[in-house]
């Protein structure tokens, strides 16, 4: 074990600096990191001192790789509570960054997945660097594209959430930007510039302006039409079918990756997306809370985290085993009220 903080605070000039310390991990996210970030930005919310908020991450390969899922895959096969605590919490943190009141600047450099992805991409400043590897890849292991997803996925442009949320796809650099999880481009090497501007007092839209740099073309640009086409389908079938019918290299590459995650986890996100974007931030986070809670108690998270990250045979026995086998039933009982469980803000 190290002895280094998971998490580090520090105040900069009129910046509370946010440093995401577990690099040998990917700077996964914890239940510590969590308990900790939240009451800081608390404090820095009432502090006159301070102006903003900056987060990065240290090392170069990850902003966050996302939950650390091994840890909360043996809480939930120990039906260790939490599981679900950590759960709840980080998705309060998650809302409260969305609803922060001072300007909240991600800097992202390297791999931003899931749970990284919930304390970034709802900040009021998203930077992403050359380095950035942006994904949603739930589904993959047994579950949902959470951490806000819900919301932002179905206000990406057109259909490209969905896309995003069924498929796991990397987006690089440009197509991070294009699919608006990242607002702009600052290089690397001019993140700590970024953070001396605002530091020193200069207004945080301008300091983000004189180092932001053009993008090349979105490769994702270039797929637009088609991924709208597709993704409209009214159903996963009728995605995969008109997929099946594009009969190019991407489309089947593209259906053949949908295949082969979890069935009931890309029916319940392809339900989840499509009712998103008819609801607000908080009863978003409160439906992936009902989704969460139901998804600790199945089978397709731990089978997936086996496969994936334990046992890393990448063969994963689904149950249901094929969208066929999913019923509606079963994907709406994902959705239930938890009564007196609910999710709910302070």
């Amino acid at each position: 074990m190290s002895d280094e903080p998971e998490i580090l605070f520090e105040q900069r000039g009129v910046v509370g600096l946010v440093t995401l310390n577990r690099p040998k991990v990917l700077n996964a996210l914890t239940y510590n990191m969590v308990k900790q970030l939240h009451p800081q930005l608390e404090a820095w919310a009432v502090d006159d001192g301070i102006k903003a908020v900056v987060i990065r991450a240290s090392g170069e390969k990850a902003f966050c790789a996302g939950g650390d899922i091994r840890v909360l895959h043996d809480w939930g096969k120990a039906g260790d509570p939490q599981v679900i605590d950590f759960y709840r919490d980080e998705y309060r943190l998650n809302r409260y960054i969305k609803q922060y009141p001072k300007p909240y600047i991600a800097l992202i450099s390297g791999i931003d997945m899931g749970g990284g992805v919930g304390v970034s991409a709802h900040g009021s400043h998203r930077i992403a660097s050359e380095r950035i590897l942006f994904a949603m890849p739930e589904t993959g292991i047994g579950l949902f594209p959470d951490v806000g997803g819900t919301y932002f996925l179905p206000r990406c442009p057109g259909e490209i959430g969905m896309y995003l949320g069924l498929t796991g796809a990397r987006l690089k650099l440009e197509d991070a930007i294009y699919a608006g999880v990242a607002d702009v481009f600052v290089p690397a090497d001019r993140h700590d510039a970024l953070i001396a501007r605002i530091a020193g007092g200069e207004a945080v839209d301008d300091s983000v302006a004189a180092e932001a740099q053009a993008v090349e073309k979105a490769p994702l640009k270039v797929q637009r039409s088609v991924i709208d086409h597709c993704f409209s389908g009214t159903s996963v079938g009728h995605i995969l079918a008109r997929l099946d019918k594009a009969d190019t290299d991407w489309a089947r590459a593209t259906a053949e990756t949908i295949r082969a995650k979890s069935p009931l986890s890309t029916r319940i996100a392809y339900e989840q997306i499509r009712l998103g974007a008819t609801l607000d931030f908080e009863s978003c986070m409160a439906l992936e809370f009902r989704l969460t809670n139901r998804f600790m108690r199945g089978h397709d998270f731990y089978e997936g985290v086996r496969a994936v990250v334990i046992d890393k045979d990448q063969a994963p026995k689904w149950q249901p085993a094929t969208l066929d086998d999913v019923s509606d039933e079963m994907v709406q009982a994902y959705f239930e009220s938890l009564g007196d469980n609910e999710l709910i803000f302070d």
